[in-house]
């Protein structure tokens, strides 16, 4: 109950709580509350680059289509891609910083230079070279992402680890004989949360960031799904006149990465207990 009143006090992390849930409920409702669903991936000719209007409120892009719709659809594509990812690299990262922080040695050593030949190589750079060689799509994209990702997680639990390692309760699991695998994952884990919580919350919003990359490029998302990077890609060639192409499209962006980072922000300064105290 601290916890949930020290969130309600911290007003920008509320704003991106609501930000994130409003994402959400488009994800689920949007495919039935969108007013063109047909124009999402058909072309109409006859109603390219119209401005925005009370029939179209975002207006049309090149090919007719209704932005609306298809920023709305847009969300839950950038959702998903951003779920799937952090799961991928959580799935990698967290077990193997666990044990390489736990056990150490020559297997943590050589998890630790694994994690920093990733780490040296810029994260966008890697994601546009993997994303390059894997076979364009939704699947594609995430494979590539999360390949470039693992190594966060892996460092920050391997260092969380370290510290917890030497706790007392830890010291008494073994003394009683506790296995390896239990005490790390039954009892080191649980206690290190809270900085896996605030990556993965802030991650996300990396996560849709770098995909709409992959998308202006032309290597994320294929046409014609809804996707926003592709969509600010498609309008270079009407601008600045057709401002709306890339106007919502980018705003859109920009309220998802925002809320993420608030959220993960006001998380970190609310369940970090080194935090906490320093407040």
């Amino acid at each position: 109950m601290h916890i949930l009143r020290l969130f309600a006090r911290d007003r920008a992390a509320l704003i991106g709580l609501v930000i994130i849930l409003f994402a959400i409920l488009l994800t689920i409702i949007g495919p039935f509350i969108v007013p063109y669903p047909d124009d999402a991936f058909e072309a109409n000719i006859l109603s390219r680059l119209e401005p925005p209007s009370w029939d179209h409120w975002f207006g049309t892009d090149d090919f007719g289509r209704d932005i609306l719709t298809r920023v709305i659809l847009g969300t839950g594509n950038a959702l998903g891609v951003a779920v799937g990812v952090a799961a991928a690299a959580m799935f990698v990262g967290v077990p193997l910083g666990l044990l390489a922080g736990y056990h150490g040695g020559r297997f943590g050593e050589a998890v630790m230079r694994v994690t920093d030949v990733f780490l040296a190589v810029p994260s966008l750079i890697l994601a546009i070279a993997l994303a390059q060689l894997l076979h364009a799509g939704i699947g594609g994209a995430i494979l590539a992402l999360s390949l470039t990702y693992w190594p966060h997680f892996c460092r920050n639990v391997y260092s969380e680890t370290r510290s917890a390692k030497t706790a007392t309760f830890v010291e008494a699991l073994e003394s009683m004989g506790a296995g390896s695998t239990r005490i790390v994952f039954m009892h080191i884990l649980p206690n290190i949360a809270s900085p896996i919580i605030v990556r993965v919350t802030v991650g996300l919003g990396y996560i849709i960031m770098t995909a709409a990359v992959l998308g202006f490029l032309g290597i994320g998302v294929p046409p014609p799904t809804p996707d926003w990077g592709a969509a600010i890609a498609n309008s270079r060639q009407h601008l600045p006149e057709a401002w709306w192409l890339v106007s919502f499209p980018g705003l859109a962006i920009f309220l998802a990465v925002l809320g993420f980072n608030l959220l993960g922000d006001g998380l970190r300064d609310i369940i970090d207990p080194r935090l906490r105290r320093a407040r």
